[in-house]
């Protein structure tokens, strides 16, 4: 069962203290630790004045799933996304679509009619693909992780 989750978008300077602290430890568990790899995760990015942090909070008030939506020219010349993560004890409960659509909602309302770039993990074309994204590098290692560019074309 798809638990009830609030979505949150925040700039950096909107984040306290507890929340910051949280998304960076969770940050951390999942791409350092889980998976393996060793990086700087805090990159700057995060405190860029159009980034835009997106918090999927519980009923409970756990930190359930998380994304960082960057403005174009910051990551790709377009709009993107990463970061895209669901915390351990929430995952299998449906949370991605939900999260990507809130995402996408963000950027629209942010950047209308923007084309979006992300670099997936590359066993996740399909999730992507399902909200319009197609494949537009070869597949290359991120950290050791095989990755593929995706793009979404704004819609007409």
């Amino acid at each position: 069962m798809t638990p009830s989750i609030h979505w949150q978008p925040r700039h950096f300077r909107e984040l306290d203290i507890d929340t910051l602290y949280a998304l960076l430890k969770l940050r951390s568990e999942v791409f350092v630790v889980e998976q393996n790899c060793v990086y700087l995760d805090p990159d700057g990015k995060d405190r860029h004045p159009q980034t835009i942090h997106l918090i999927g909070i519980a009923d409970n008030g756990d930190l359930a799933a998380y994304l960082r939506i960057l403005p174009a020219g910051l990551s790709y010349p377009q709009v993107s996304f990463g970061r895209v993560l669901t915390a351990p004890a929430y995952r299998g409960r449906g949370l991605g679509d939900p999260m990507l659509r809130a995402a996408l909602e963000q950027i629209e309302a942010r950047w209308p009619g923007a084309d979006i770039q992300i670099g997936a993990q590359e066993h996740l074309q399909g999730y992507y693909g399902r909200h319009g994204f197609v494949p537009s590098s070869e597949p290359y290692l991120d950290d050791g992780v095989p990755h593929i560019d995706m793009l979404r074309l704004a819609r007409s």
